[in-house]
């Protein structure tokens, strides 16, 4: 009989001699001896993150998929990923550009149908990915329960698909920069650094949002209007700068602190004012980037034995 089986012998014995082994050793003691653990023991970090690397061809695989079979009963299908942000970007223009006045703004550089897709089609990336981590373990119970794998495949595997999504979402950007008049540039090289820096902000929302949903199953009740108010907190469509004069400089700070409201900025200085982004703009990009992604990692992380138990 081979070491584990003579442990779990011991194990059986003592059970039937009540809850310790005939030597008196506990049970936990007895497993422990053995090499025995929980089979849904939280395994260390290094070990955790290991694992999540085995499994990227899961992760990427599981990503497509859902792509594929999002819309696959529209009849539009895929094109439903930019026509979604396109009708958006429409309705804040006919209200915020034409009726409020703000496409007049000196705020936004005299291009407000660029700027305001611009800033839509950035912030809808950070919304649809903390949408879909807040869901990403609740809604896979099913998933869980049968398989063994690190729980933080689901919330990478939901920013994957956003981030895959955003790919026609910004082939679409790039036409209407350059049909609204703005030309080319250099400054264009540094895109992927800024997406890189979102994606990375959006994953560690994703984590920390999924581990609060699946414990909280009002959460995605409640997390629409969250994410609205931080729309309208964002400069989505109009300039912070602008609108906050003459009001407090904290104001006007927590504003311009506001994750969302940096990746935008940096994005419409690439794409918009040609110009490399500020200090602070990197700054504040990097900052969210990196404290969002370790903060929200381990925070999902130190909960990966409660999911699926509930």
């Amino acid at each position: 009989m081979s070491q584990p089986e003579s442990a779990v012998a011991d194990a059986q014995a003592g059970g039937r001699a009540g809850g310790a082994t005939p030597k008196g050793e506990s049970l936990a003691a007895l497993a422990e001896r053995h090499g025995l653990r929980r089979s849904i023991a939280r395994p260390a970090l290094p070990v955790y993150l290991r694992q999540l690397w085995q499994r990227r061809h899961f992760i990427i695989t599981y990503a497509s998929s859902r792509n594929v079979s999002k819309y696959s009963n529209s009849v539009l299908g895929q094109l439903w990923q930019v026509l979604t942000p396109l009708l958006n970007a429409a309705v804040y223009w006919l209200m915020f550009g034409l009726i409020l006045g703000q496409k007049d703004k000196p705020g936004v550089g005299g291009n407000y149908t660029a700027f305001l897709i611009t800033g839509v089609m950035v912030f809808t990336f950070t919304q649809r990915s903390v949408l879909g981590g807040a869901k990403s373990v609740s809604g896979n119970l099913s998933l869980i329960r049968a398989l063994h794998f690190p729980r933080a495949s689901l919330p990478l595997a939901y920013t994957l698909q956003e981030l895959q999504q955003l790919g026609w979402s910004m082939a679409v950007l790039f036409l209407i920069v350059l049909v609204t008049g703005e030309p080319i540039t250099w400054l264009w090289v540094l895109i992927p650094v800024v997406l890189l820096l979102q994606t990375m902000f959006n994953l560690g929302a994703s984590l920390f949002v999924a581990r609060v949903g699946a414990a909280v199953r009002d959460m995605t009740q409640l997390l629409p209007f969250a994410l609205r108010t931080w729309l309208y907190a964002s400069g989505v469509f109009y300039s912070i700068e602008e609108q906050t004069k003459g009001l407090p400089d904290l104001l006007r700070w927590v504003l311009e602190a506001n994750p969302a409201a940096a990746y935008i900025q940096f994005m419409r200085d690439l794409l918009i004012y040609g110009r490399v982004p500020e200090q602070w703009t990197w700054i504040t990009c990097v900052f969210w980037a990196v404290c969002a992604l370790i903060v929200g990692f381990l925070y999902f992380w130190r909960a990966e034995e409660r999911y699926g138990r509930g």
